[in-house]
């Protein structure tokens, strides 16, 4: 069983920064890859940055540039550096792992298997 909980959200103005933490209760972290999406009111909820390793990330086209995915294999903890936040950032935010055994980094949703309850992220214009 892996547990996520994502923390760091809050409201903040345009052009403004946050940073993301998920927490996982895992045995082998680095062994899982690990994402971000996110749900605005009304819509689905859409893939933002995923990662596995120490190295390769795969980001949406719409915050490429902006935000920044990373871990922390010694403090099992997954992290989102979003800058120059835009008030269509506005959403819940979940971090999410994919346990399976293909050494991927699935940037579909049904891949991950494990989910956070996330955390919100208000951009005021």
């Amino acid at each position: 069983q892996v547990n996520l909980v994502e923390s760091g959200g809050g409201l903040v103005q345009t052009g403004g920064t946050l940073r993301l933490a998920c927490a996982a209760s895992v045995y082998t972290f680095s062994n899982y890859a690990m994402a971000w999406f996110r749900q605005a009111p009304g819509k689905d909820r859409e893939f933002v940055a995923a990662t596995r390793g120490s190295s390769a990330a795969y980001y949406a086209d719409s915050v490429k540039g902006r935000f920044t995915i990373s871990r922390d294999s010694g403090k099992n903890t997954l992290y989102l550096g979003m800058n120059s936040l835009k008030p269509e950032d506005t959403a819940v935010y979940y971090c999410a792992a994919y346990s399976g055994l293909n050494p991927i980094i699935p940037t579909r949703l049904p891949y991950y298997n494990y989910w956070g309850q996330g955390t919100q992220v208000t951009v005021s214009s």
